[in-house]
């Protein structure tokens, strides 16, 4: 089973408290300093420095890549799904939700990529994924672009009206055992 929370950087200690949260995936800027919360265990925290871009990266940014996505990949290999994993990024929008669909995604491979898009949707209406975390997933899962297709299908989110943490099953209801 499992439920996925999805949170901006500055609720991530009272999300981790109130939903039991034990294990953390973290999306951030290169050097971004923040502190984790108490009840996630550092050897179950995976910090992955990147920039919220799109595009290949220029300067001092940093594009997500295969081996940040390879990462999230197989920390949610590792997830035992007995309490909620945190995923989150500075605003909770668009690295993070992106990292959300790959995450559960890597724990069930069976389900279907626009049933998840749409629970994405569903549980936040704000969310974007991130286009580049989303292609590279959809490479490294093998999902033959339905996974490109089923977030192009959800569309852009909507205008950021502020922090909107959410939290969404990592199966579909009527899938579980």
């Amino acid at each position: 089973m499992g439920t996925i929370v999805v949170a901006p950087l500055e609720k991530i200690a009272e999300l981790a408290v109130r939903h039991g949260c034990r294990e953390m995936l973290s999306l951030v800027a290169p050097k971004q300093d923040f502190h984790r919360p108490a009840v996630i265990d550092a050897s179950r925290h995976l910090i992955l420095g990147v920039n919220d871009i799109a595009f290949a990266a220029t300067g001092d940014l940093v594009a997500p890549g295969e081996e940040h996505v390879a990462a999230i990949i197989g920390f949610a290999a590792g997830w035992n799904r007995a309490s909620p994993l945190l995923v989150h990024c500075m605003m909770g929008v668009s690295r993070s939700p992106a990292a959300a669909l790959i995450a559960a995604l890597a724990v069930h491979p069976d389900q279907d990529e626009r049933a998840l898009a749409a629970r994405l949707r569903r549980a936040s209406p704000q969310a974007t994924p991130n286009a580049r975390l989303v292609e590279i997933g959809d490479r490294l899962l093998c999902r033959g672009g339905r996974l490109v297709a089923a977030v192009r299908e959800i569309g852009r989110g909507a205008d950021y009206a502020g922090d909107s943490p959410f939290s969404f099953p990592a199966l579909p209801e009527d899938s579980r055992p």
